[in-house]
């Protein structure tokens, strides 16, 4: 915590208060003012300050300040513990594999995870698109955001347009109230759509536009929407072919396909079993509380 005084001679409060904060991002900064200062005390908070307290200083207020303080920066620091056990947890270094081939997959998505490219996982299922997914958004700039996740082929097209695009109340049957949207909900973070290679052509038209435009209406709604939004894809089905029949767009699959990590099947690097077999029964014993065999 910083306190300081607008009516230091030579010393500009608005300029202390930043010079504060940037030694300091986290630092409180509690600004003490005269009655004709206070413009001064307002304009210091719009730029980063905590508080203000008038003077003469009632010391009963400055400790419930302070306590408030305490307790924010208790927060903060336990909420930073929380992302850096997230980062860890789900670091590429934990996924089970010895493989090179999987080696290859862990360095690629590392080097694309400090970007902001919209990134296409491939893969059968049960080859770890979601692990990789969730290693890709804890390594990124956007690692203290949301991760949102969708499996786009558990849902019917009219909810799953509702599911990632809002609805306004009254929007159809049974829209009792607005709802947000998987992108609004991500906004600053990571969307992570799986299976989209079954997404509806009506609802990919819609998806086109966000990834395009970044911006998109609720059903119902004339309101545009602006989102910032980090997009991971995974699909376990032949994308090309699917362009061929019509039942996938070609400008979409573009949009989504800026970078491609694909996933090998476990029978294609049968070196990972052993591991694998070990992870397994170590984590079904830590959950069973039984004694681990190996």
């Amino acid at each position: 915590m910083f306190l300081t005084d607008c009516n230091i001679p030579g010393v500009d409060a608005l300029q202390t208060s930043g010079e504060a904060r940037r030694i300091n991002p986290d630092m409180a900064v509690i600004i003490m003012t005269s009655f004709g200062t206070i413009e001064t005390a307002v304009k210091a908070i719009r730029a980063g300050a905590y508080d203000y307290l008038p003077k003469p200083i009632d010391l009963e207020q400055l400790v419930v300040l302070i306590n408030r303080i305490s307790e924010r920066q208790s927060l903060l620091r336990e909420n930073a513990s929380l992302r850096e056990q997230l980062r860890e947890r789900y670091a590429f270094e934990q996924i089970t594999s010895t493989s090179h081939a999987m080696e290859e997959v862990m360095n690629m998505a590392g080097r694309v995870a400090s970007s902001n490219a919209t990134v296409l996982l491939r893969g059968e299922s049960g080859t770890g698109k979601e692990l990789i997914a969730r290693a890709i958004h804890y390594h990124s700039p956007r690692a203290s955001q949301p991760l949102i996740k969708v499996n786009c082929a558990a849902l019917p097209e009219t909810l799953l347009e509702s599911e990632l695009f809002g609805h306004e109340k009254g929007a159809f049957t049974g829209a009792a109230g607005k709802r947000i949207g998987r992108f609004e909900a991500a906004d600053k973070g990571t969307l992570f759509l799986d299976e989209i290679g079954d997404i509806p052509l009506s609802v990919q038209v819609k998806l086109l536009r966000v990834l395009q435009e970044k911006e998109f209406e609720r059903i119902g709604g004339n309101e545009t929407i602006k989102t910032d939004v980090r997009l991971v894809a995974a699909t376990n089905r032949d994308l090309e072919k699917a362009m061929k029949d019509g039942s996938f767009r070609e400008d979409l699959y573009y949009r989504l396909n800026v970078v491609t990590v694909a996933i090998p099947p476990l029978r294609d690097r049968k070196e990972d079993i052993p591991a694998l077999m070990e992870h397994f029964i170590r984590s079904t014993a830590w959950r069973t509380r039984r004694r681990s065999p190996v």
